[in-house]
């Protein structure tokens, strides 16, 4: 009986966790914009990469990766939207491991790139990458403060 009790508690414990995630996942949706099973939220300030990153996944997400050109789009408008003076910010896409590899924060390889024109043109210098505010994509010094957008999975 006191078994039965205890698994039933465990259960109530991980419903309610559950649920807290989703409404923080909706609190995130609701400030932010929702897209395509994804949910993006602005910064309110200027990091650099690895701290813009490392932020993201503390609030239960990633750096926005882009994965075809309607994310793209959307990523674009809502930057332009919520920052109009703002042109750049930082995407979840890296060549740290292997120079001129570019994979997103998990190490996965990329389907999908939108490099602007002559990029990426760093080489061992310029590892992380921003989009423009015309969506379009530049390697840049990792240790370079900009705004970034963060992704969040709807499930």
């Amino acid at each position: 009986e006191k078994d039965d009790l205890k698994t039933q508690i465990d259960k109530l414990w991980r419903e309610v966790n559950a649920l807290k995630e989703m409404q923080a996942l909706q609190t995130v949706c609701l400030r932010g914009t929702k897209a395509h099973k994804k949910c993006y939220l602005i910064s309110e300030g200027t990091k650099h990469f690895h701290e813009a990153n490392e932020d993201c996944i503390a609030k239960g997400g990633t750096l926005a990766i882009p994965r075809n050109s309607d994310e793209t789009n959307t990523l674009r408008d809502y930057g332009k939207k919520s920052m109009p003076r703002v042109s750049e910010f930082w995407l979840g896409v890296n060549d740290m491991v292997n120079e001129g590899k570019f994979v997103d924060v998990n190490g996965m390889a990329l389907q999908y790139f939108n490099w602007d024109r002559a990029q990426p043109n760093g080489g061992k210098r310029e590892n992380c990458v921003f989009f423009s505010s015309q969506g379009k994509w530049v390697d840049e010094v990792c240790r370079t403060a900009k705004r970034y957008i963060c992704e969040f999975l709807i499930p």
